[in-house]
């Protein structure tokens, strides 16, 4: 794994537990090769591909739990990503455990009764079944340096079929379509969408002001200080860096924002969808038909009645005095012209 210092500053709370670390890369050395040994059986996944793409604090963990509350979709839970390296037998021992088709004079009943809400710290989640980000699994493919942006050079050296091939894997062991973050390719999006055939870039924005209120709130939560860089680094990360924080997480925001559009302006509609936050808490269901008519365009039919939440609590408020309030103002229109809270 990456050893920037962003992820050696961490709260006790967020801290890795050094014994689980060294128990999971043993046992995904031992499987690894498991994995490997199936590829020739997965190409491409066959059904849509979900890839939640947005800045860190947009909204995007709480577009996952969604998805994965549908019951239409598969997704990488805190189960199947201790299998970072060996998704596909980490997802076949999910299904053993889990799936009620499987059941077996309720072995496993304690563990098919578990459950998860839409609460999240950070992204993580509580929970067996609870979605996870899948970092691990995706820095297997795309360990990115001091920044999340490769150029054409560094492209040519991912592993693409290697990655198709193991999300394949994923989607015939679940026989279902896949959703999973992606903000980590949040610069390369064409790219990723080159390598999955199939693959839907569900995009989720946020107000600005807002977004980097709570980017800030982030940094002293993860790190105690918001000295500390938090997440996702744009390409312009060098321009940044010695900024003093509200500018560094301002063009943090725009940046990302700015690349993750241009990404997504050579795909065509029927392969990206847009969603504010603040329309999604309040309609999700519109987003449900929305997604529907893309994951149809895939062959994939969703039912037709919407059976999800009919919305979510907005977290969008004013959380710091005027001064800094006008400080995070000030900050995002430097950077793009605009305003922060319209």
């Amino acid at each position: 794994m990456s050893d920037n210092k962003e992820h050696r500053v961490r709260e006790e709370a967020f801290r890795r537990n050094p014994d689980l670390e060294r128990l999971l890369q043993e046992l995904n050395s031992l499987l690894a090769p498991v994995q490997a040994g199936i590829a020739d059986r997965f190409k491409q996944p066959k059904r849509p591909v979900l890839l939640v793409v947005g800045s860190p604090r947009s909204g995007t963990t709480l577009m996952l739990q969604w998805l994965a509350s549908l019951g239409h979709f598969a997704y990488p839970t805190n189960l199947l990503s201790r299998f970072y390296a060996a998704p596909y037998v980490g997802a076949l021992i999910q299904r053993m455990l889990t799936d009620p088709q499987l059941n077996f004079r309720d072995e496993f009943r304690d563990i098919r009764d578990s459950t998860f809400s839409f609460e999240s710290n950070l992204g993580k989640t509580t929970g067996l079944m609870a979605p996870h980000e899948f970092w691990y699994f995706w820095r297997r493919f795309f360990a990115y340096g001091e920044r999340h942006w490769f150029n054409e050079a560094e492209l040519a050296r991912v592993d693409g079929n290697g990655f198709a091939s193991e999300l394949a894997s994923l989607e015939a062991a679940f026989e279902a379509p896949l959703a999973l973050k992606a903000m980590i390719v949040n610069c390369n999006i064409r790219f990723v969408a080159e390598l999955l055939e199939t693959s839907i870039f569900v995009y989720v924005r946020r107000r600005p002001f807002y977004n980097i209120q709570s980017l800030l709130k982030a940094r002293r939560d993860y790190a105690g200080s918001v000295e500390e860089w938090y997440s996702f680094r744009p390409r312009e990360y060098q321009e940044l860096k010695n900024l003093d924080p509200v500018h560094q997480v301002a063009g943090q925001i725009y940046y990302l924002n700015r690349a993750i559009e241009d990404e997504l302006a050579a795909l065509p509609e029927s392969r990206k969808l847009v969603v504010d936050y603040e329309r999604f808490c309040e309609a999700p269901e519109a987003t449900y038909r929305e997604l529907a008519e893309k994951c149809g365009s895939v062959g994939e039919a969703l039912p037709s009645v919407y059976e999800g939440c009919g919305n979510f609590k907005l977290s969008n408020r004013v959380d710091v005095d005027e001064r800094e309030a006008r400080d995070i103002e000030r900050a995002y229109a430097e950077f793009s012209g605009m305003e922060a809270r319209p």
